[in-house]
């Protein structure tokens, strides 16, 4: 068993904000926009987060009618991805764990700081390469995991790789710190791991972005992982 550790979620360079994490420790996850043509018919003006507010509530007003790209999401456990990314969620098998983090800021709350928490996680039960399957395989696929924000683009499926779930998959209550701030070379920050996490899943260094994804395979660390999640 290993678990891999993915960014997600609406962030500054894609969407212009980070979604909000609460006094209690609660959050919204709120995906990125949608910057292809899709069938989605969610915006971030009409879908409303764990507060019972919309989306929009939170983001810039220039973003409150767009599509959003739902990826991961947390109805039916599916995520999906047609870039780079993919070569690191070919790695993956059943019963691994894809576990999920996002940036966060405090919504009218001093107990908790901007930095990137873990939300939520997959039990993988299945991973489908979009590449090696026959026109009848991606009908059926298409169909069985029809929740996804690419199945829902119209641009077809090139390269898509989709991660489902299994129904253990949950987005989590309350977010989990993973972060701390430190500045780089030139004096500009970055979110790198804490030293309680280092110490904890055995990473350490920047996790800002999404690429490369952190791997954890030694079983101590994936123990603790596992702690970590109540699973």
């Amino acid at each position: 068993m290993k678990a891999m550790l993915l960014r997600v979620g609406i962030d500054k360079g894609s969407g212009g904000c980070l979604a909000p994490i609460f006094q209690d420790g609660s959050f919204e996850y709120i995906p990125i926009p949608e910057t292809e043509e899709t069938k989605e018919i969610k915006t971030f003006k009409n879908t409303q987060g764990v507060k019972n507010k919309p989306f929009a509530a939170y983001i810039p007003e220039k973003i409150h009618e767009l599509p959003i790209h739902f990826d991961p999401e947390f109805e039916t456990f599916t995520y999906g991805d047609a870039t780079s990314k993919r070569k690191s969620l070919l790695k993956l098998d059943e019963n691994d764990l894809l576990v999920f983090y996002a940036g966060l800021e405090p919504y009218m709350n001093n107990k908790f700081s901007s930095a990137l928490y873990i939300i939520g996680y997959f039990k993988v039960k299945e991973i489908i390469d979009f590449n090696k399957l026959e026109t009848q395989e991606i009908i059926q696929y298409s169909k069985k995991y029809s929740n996804n924000a690419h199945i829902k683009r119209i641009n077809g499926f090139e390269n898509l790789v989709i991660i489902a779930g299994d129904k253990k998959s949950k987005i989590l209550d309350k977010a989990i710190l993973i972060s701390e701030p430190k500045l780089n070379k030139l004096g500009r920050p970055y979110h790198a791991v804490s030293p309680v996490m280092e110490k904890l899943l055995g990473i350490k260094g920047s996790i800002q972005r999404s690429i490369p994804p952190r791997f954890i395979e030694d079983p101590s660390y994936l123990e603790n992982l596992n702690k970590l999640l109540n699973l």
